[in-house]
């Protein structure tokens, strides 16, 4: 593990709305987190809200802009930007006036944060002496306002009738985005790889290091596992591109859509990282050099450095160390507990309080998506129960107005979103000339009727929140926290979910919590049933394949065991459970039958 300068902890991003405007919140605090920018028409929308809140000139960026995406997401980024450096200045200069702001600052560090330490040490006995401040300008993390693209959301583009080049699809755009802002901080590419999209990066000067090793814009990549690490980190270094973080996220136990693995675990995964990390580092440093040279570029003098962290699942303070520790990772990412937090995320009241009431039963992993990947989500958002008022009354599907989620060709020539009135109504009409037998067809409406309009519920808190217009959108919510939301069951104060994640005090209620890795198997395990359920004629392929799936979690459990057996007095407690949890799964996995006999 680094030395922790500040805190050990991010906030990921969540939705398109939920986050969009938390680093304005937090990062004065010293609070790193991260934005999509999907939707500019929300980010346009914001960008107006607090030029209007601060009293600075606002001038829209129309579609009539050719380029009107990227410039909407660059002036939205570059707004943040200014106003987040403007309020650490403020906090910096209250070491002489306003004494609060920055004793808000040092309180919410964990205690083992260098800066806290040594501010004490040299400050404590002298009151807040003239010093501080610069004592302050030179060591006080700003929190970074990082910024997520999913990397498969790029279709194509058109203007005035014409479709546009490649670098105006919609990831591409977003990365000219983020690319021509002023931000110093980290792009986290998710979804998997996209090389006509890391291919573009080469034209950005802000992605190349110096020869110190400096990059003003870094790549995180988003990650399952140790191959993919290897695999996308190899095929950027070739470029001349450095991948600065691999954030390796749980499969299944997060929030928003879920990537599940072949049946390989968190556990085996941050392992396997942590035995590679230096063989890792020192390969894609080779090939970066070679690269460099290769382009002409400046090469830095010494190998750069590579972070690993994780997200997805975590709960407790003892996970939270557990992790850092064993595993050596340098931060850990807190999503769905931050959606009970108001100060740091848009949650309007009426979804905050379903939150609140949520339990296992309320959380499902979905077919909620238009774009065919799994999805968390909260049963009974305010958005589905729009979706299923309008189909009783024979009004199918959201109309499109963002088309974010194009990816369907099953009825037309260009992509249609399945979320939307076209494509339901073509898929309702085609479902009827099957004449399928009415089981059969009443789940295949079901499906259907699962899909919903992210493009609008992702981003409708957000505006509902900041009393932004809805009309356009409709003010349905859909929302996507993990399964971990079941455990936190009231509204946090900032202070107290930092104090729940450095175990100075505790939000968990219940006693019933599963540990993280326990409930990431748990979850892999109703996921390889539902998988053999949905077996119909198989082949030999998909029996081989789930026979895998199998194998991988019992390897997985067989780690955990022997990790438990490892494990210190301090997390003694969590052990006899951790224990009794693993040989139950165990046993049930072993009982799964996975056969041709369907």
């Amino acid at each position: 593990m680094s030395k922790i300068l500040g805190h050990s902890f991010h906030i990921p991003v969540m939705g398109t709305g939920f986050t969009v405007d938390t680093p304005v919140k937090v990062a004065h605090l010293g609070i790193s987190s991260v934005v999509s920018i999907v939707d500019d028409i929300l980010l346009e929308k914001m960008r107006e809200l607090y030029c209007t809140k601060l009293s600075l000139p606002f001038k829209p960026i129309t579609e009539k802009t050719k380029d009107f995406r990227a410039e909407r997401i660059t002036s939205y980024l570059n707004l943040m930007d200014k106003i987040v450096k403007e309020k650490f200045e403020n906090l910096k200069t209250s070491v002489q006036e306003k004494k609060e702001d920055l004793e808000e600052y040092l309180d919410l560090l964990p205690d083992f944060s260098e800066v806290k330490k040594e501010f004490k040490e040299k400050f404590d006995d002298n009151s807040y002496v003239k010093e501080a401040k610069e004592w302050l300008t030179n060591n006080l993390p700003l929190g970074s306002i990082d910024v997520n693209i999913m990397t498969k959301l790029d279709k194509d583009n058109f203007y005035e009738g014409e479709q546009l080049p490649a670098e105006y699809n919609d990831a591409h755009a977003a990365l000219r985005g983020f690319a021509m802002s002023n931000l110093e901080s980290s792009m986290v590419l998710s979804a998997g790889m996209n090389p006509r999209l890391y291919g573009y990066l080469e034209q950005f000067e802000d992605f190349y290091p110096d020869e110190t090793g400096y990059i003003k814009k870094k790549i995180v990549l988003k990650v399952s596992d140790y191959r993919s690490a290897l695999i996308q980190g190899k095929y950027l270094a070739k470029k001349g591109i450095w991948i600065s973080e691999f954030r390796i996220e749980s499969g299944l136990n997060c929030g928003g859509h879920a990537f599940a693995t072949d049946g390989f675990l968190m556990g085996p995964i941050l392992e396997e990282f942590k035995e590679n990390r230096e063989e890792l580092k020192a390969t894609l440093n080779e090939i970066l050099s070679q690269a460099l040279k290769t382009k002409e570029r400046a090469c830095p003098e010494s190998n750069l450095d590579l972070r690993i962290t994780a997200q997805g699942g975590v709960g407790t303070a003892e996970e939270q160390e557990f992790l850092m520790n064993h595993y050596n990772l340098d931060s850990i990412g807190w999503g769905t507990p931050f959606l009970l937090v108001p100060e740091a995320c848009d949650v309007d009241d009426k979804t905050l309080h379903l939150l609140e009431d949520a339990k296992e039963k309320d959380l499902a992993l979905s077919h909620a998506s238009p774009l065919g990947v799994r999805y968390n989500t909260l049963l009974g958002n305010t958005r589905d129960r729009d979706v299923l008022k309008k189909f009783a009354a024979n009004k199918p599907g959201s109309a499109c107005t963002k088309k974010f989620m194009l990816a369907n060709t099953e009825f037309t020539e260009k992509p249609i979103c399945t979320a939307s009135v076209q494509y339901q109504k073509l898929k309702l009409a085609d479902l009827k000339n099957q004449e399928l037998p009415k089981e059969e067809y009443d789940k295949e409406v079901g499906l259907l009727l699962e899909k919903t309009c992210l493009c609008k519920g992702l981003s409708a808190s957000s505006f509902l929140v900041n009393h932004i217009d809805t009309k356009a959108d409709g003010d349905g919510v859909s929302i996507c926290p993990g399964p971990n939301l079941a455990y936190f069951s009231k509204k946090a104060k900032l202070k107290e979910m930092v104090d729940h994640i450095y175990n100075r005090t505790n939000l968990i209620v219940r006693k019933d919590r599963p540990h993280m890795f326990v409930k990431e198997l748990d979850l892999y395990v109703s996921y390889l049933k539902e998988q053999i359920d949905e077996l119909k004629d198989p082949v030999k392929k998909q029996i081989r394949s789930l026979e895998k799936f199998k194998t991988n979690l019992l390897n997985g459990v067989d780690y955990y065991k022997g990790l438990s057996n490892n494990l210190t007095d301090k997390f003694k407690d969590a052990k006899k459970q951790v224990s009794n949890d693993l040989d139950k799964l165990e046993n049930e996995i072993r009982g799964l039958l996975i056969s041709t006999d369907k």
